[in-house]
Order: C-alpha cells, then sequence, then structure tokens
C-alpha cells in the first residue's frame, strides 16, 4: 500500500510538473499591430497591469502593407485591427484563428448596426473596433481658400507641392473615383480610366504619399492633406482648430475596424483578454477621447464630454454619410486598381 501511495505521489508530481511547465511556455505577451495614431497607449499600459501581459505594438499604414506583412511568413502578429473588406481577403487566405466569443462578455456591449456585416455575417472571426471616414483635412493658417470636396483638392493649381494623398490604393482611388460621381468600388474600366487620369494629372502637386498625416499638417508639412477622419481630427484639437477636416460634398469613403486574431497567435486566451478589454466602456470612451474614432458600442456617445459629442466632423449627420461607402472585396478586379496604382507611383 505505501508503495502505491509513493507510486500515486510521484505521477501527481510528474503531472503538476507538466502543468506549470505548460503555463510557462504560454507567452506572457500579444503582438498588437494596428493603423498610425489609432491607440490610446494609456489604455495598453492599463491592460498590461491589470493581466500581466505585455503589448508588443507595429504600426502599418494601409491594408494592404498589413497582408504583405504577415504573407511574407515573418509577421509575428496576433491581433491586428483591419478594415472591413481586408477581413474577408484574410479569411480567404486562412489568416484567421476563430473568435470564442464565449471569452469576449463585452460583445453585448457592441451596437448591433455594426455587427453581422457582409464581410463577416457571423462575426465569426471578427468583432468591430472603430469606424472612421477618410475626407480632407486643411492648415487654415497655409491655405485660405474654398475647399468643398475632392474636385478642390484634385484640380487646384494652388495647392502645387503642398498636397499630400494616403498612401493607400483603394482610399486614393476612391478620392478620384467618386469626384466622377462613380462607386469607390467600381470595377468599369471607363470609370477607372477616369479616376486614374485624374490621378496622374495631379501627381505633380502632390508633394507625398502618407496615411499619417498628424504631423505632416501639425509641421506645416502640407498645406491639405487627404487624410482619416481620425488623424484628422487629432490634429485639429492639437493645433487649437487651425486645422479644418472637411467631409468631402461628393461623398468619400467610411471604414469599420475589426479586431481580429491571426493564425499562429501562441497566445490566445492573452489575444481574447486584450480584445474583450479594448471593448470594455471604459476603454471605448477613452479610445474616442483620445483617437477620435468612431465609436461601436452602445453607450459610448453618452458617456463623452459634451463638444465630442456634438462634434459633426465626428458624428456626421446622416445625410451626409449616406454619400459615403464601404470599401468591398474585388476579387480579381482588384489587379485592375493595382495596375492603376503602379502606374500612378511609376510614372
Amino acid at each position: 500500500m505505501s508503495i502505491f501511495r509513493v507510486f500515486l505521489s510521484v505521477c501527481l508530481f510528474v503531472l503538476l510538473s507538466a502543468c506549470l511547465k505548460h503555463e510557462e511556455s504560454v507567452p506572457k505577451v500579444i503582438n498588437l499591430s494596428t493603423w498610425s495614431n489609432y491607440v490610446d497607449l494609456e489604455l495598453l499600459k492599463e491592460f498590461e497591469a491589470k493581466t500581466g501581459i505585455k503589448v508588443n505594438l507595429s504600426i502599418y499604414s494601409s491594408n494592404e502593407e498589413l497582408l504583405a506583412k504577415i504573407q511574407a511568413g515573418a509577421s509575428g502578429i496576433d491581433v491586428a485591427i483591419p478594415s472591413d473588406y481586408t477581413v474577408t481577403v484574410m479569411q480567404k487566405l486562412q489568416m484567421l484563428n476563430e473568435i470564442d466569443v464565449a471569452k469576449i462578455p463585452n460583445k453585448e456591449l457592441i451596437n448591433q448596426e455594426f455587427l453581422k456585416q457582409s464581410f463577416d455575417p457571423d462575426n465569426k472571426y471578427s468583432l468591430p473596433y472603430a469606424w472612421s471616414t477618410a475626407g480632407i483635412a486643411v492648415n487654415r493658417e497655409l491655405y485660405k481658400g474654398v475647399i468643398k470636396g475632392w474636385k478642390d483638392l484634385f484640380l487646384n493649381p494652388q495647392l502645387n507641392g503642398k498636397l499630400s494623398l494616403l498612401d493607400d490604393v483603394r482610399e486614393v482611388t476612391a478620392a478620384a473615383l467618386k469626384m466622377h460621381g462613380f462607386s469607390v468600388n467600381s470595377t468599369t474600366p471607363a470609370e477607372l480610366k477616369q479616376a486614374e487620369s485624374s490621378l496622374v494629372a495631379v501627381k505633380p502637386r502632390v508633394k507625398m504619399f502618407r496615411s499619417d498625416t498628424v504631423e505632416a499638417l501639425l509641421k506645416k508639412e502640407v498645406a491639405v492633406a487627404h487624410s482619416y477622419s481620425s488623424d484628422a481630427l487629432q490634429a485639429v484639437r492639437s493645433s487649437g482648430g487651425m486645422i479644418e477636416y472637411i467631409l468631402p460634398e461628393e461623398g468619400g469613403t467610411r471604414a469599420l475596424d475589426n479586431l481580429v486574431i491571426l493564425k499562429g497567435c501562441k497566445n490566445i486566451d492573452g489575444a481574447h483578454q486584450l480584445i474583450n478589454f479594448l471593448l470594455s466602456l471604459k476603454a471605448n470612451v477613452s479610445f474616442v477621447k483620445t483617437v477620435m474614432g468612431g465609436p461601436v458600442l452602445k453607450t459610448t456617445r453618452q458617456e463623452l464630454p459634451r463638444d465630442i459629442q456634438a462634434n459633426q466632423s465626428l458624428f456626421p449627420s446622416t445625410e451626409q454619410l449616406s454619400r459615403f461607402e464601404s470599401i468591398t472585396d474585388l476579387g480579381e478586379a482588384t489587379n485592375l486598381y493595382d495596375k492603376l496604382w503602379t502606374h500612378i507611383k511609376v510614372e
């Protein structure tokens, strides 16, 4: 009997040691990749203090850059925040882990209008994080002229060398398509040819293609920038109102950015913890106040300071938003945009 007890004790010791070793082998780190100027660093510090999980942050400037990093096989990304149509592409390329919603209780806080989107109707692989528009930011100290829409951007010789465009094929092409009254998802060769001609014509006036526009505007590197709303509104705040964000009268793009977990993630539980934390009310309110991204939770807006609640650039009217479209995955027709972009960048 005593031999049996010794044997049992040894077995339990070995089993316990194996469990502890397995626990130690799970990395206490999450590699988060997101857009520039699109994260509240204080929130990440709070998450680290609460969970003991360190968050390593990396940045990308476009959805295409994110995809390229992952396809290169050396990204090491665990959690990312791609835009709507990119979730479709990532699913097709089998890049994503399914999200276990049982581990995301804060999913219940999300406004229903942002769930069950066409790119992931069952929210099997993604959960909404923030939304934004793309429009025009103007440093009024450098340019005092009238700008109402894309025509004022693309056809204005006064902006020679004072203009920046987003370094993003779909966004830049979308702006040119909207100027001509076409859909941002057009695959009609004649419409794309008109957009391409407009981009070729404006390129000599473009000082830079840059997706991080906050610094360029504040340092007066450019007078007018094609910009994401979150960047533009951060610049508005930092400049004391000297910078203005304009929603183009022709319309533009509206993006819904989403939290996803990449295949190969070594800390699945930690990834779920981070996503659930970022979807808490406190975190979402802090995110909107800091980053000026559109909130996805039901009650975030009413928790914001009154001046932010009333900000019509952050919260456009229904009529304004009706002219903005979501970019969708075009499948094989994406090659049309790639060829156009190569022509624009090389010419």
